[in-house]
């Protein structure tokens, strides 16, 4: 299906670039929702998953909040309520720094890595079933993507 007939547009947009954007908008929200159904049955947000992945990364060393921030794709989050609702799951650990009381570091639990070990399984079959792109479309979109973003540097 075209993405006019998706959102119901009866009228042309004005330009290829205005499609575009509408298409990439449009495209996240349909796959954010169909994400957010999937990690909610285990009881997870998408930030929440997304900083347990960042801190899979990072193990066994620790990370910082800012260095989750730094890292997040939602930058919006609020990564100090993210790790509180995860610590709460025990699926990460906060040691309070000594020279620094307002700073800590996050690691991410054994619980913590078991519980992303499963869901990651299942977020890839899931991306694997909802793929009708070769590899190399794959690749083509991927670099699209970075081109288009790069755009952004000097606005």
């Amino acid at each position: 299906m075209t993405l006019e007939k998706d959102i119901k547009q009866t009228k042309p947009f004005k330009s290829q670039i205005e499609r575009s954007l509408v298409n990439i908008m449009f495209t996240n929200n349909w796959v954010c929702d169909r994400q957010y159904k999937l990690l909610k049955n285990h009881g997870l947000t998408i930030q929440q998953y997304n900083v347990l992945r960042i801190l899979k990364g990072h193990h066994p060393e620790p990370i910082t909040i800012n260095g989750i921030i730094d890292r997040m794709l939602d930058k919006m989050s609020n990564a100090s309520r993210l790790v509180d609702k995860l610590l709460q799951k025990g699926y990460v650990a906060r040691t309070y720094r000594a020279d620094d009381r307002r700073a800590c570091d996050v690691t991410i639990t054994e619980e913590g890595l078991e519980f992303i070990k499963n869901v990651t399984s299942e977020v890839e079959k899931y991306e694997k079933s909802i793929s009708n792109l070769s590899e190399s479309e794959l690749e083509q979109l991927n670099s699209l993507l970075d081109r288009f973003r790069c755009s952004d540097h000097d606005a």
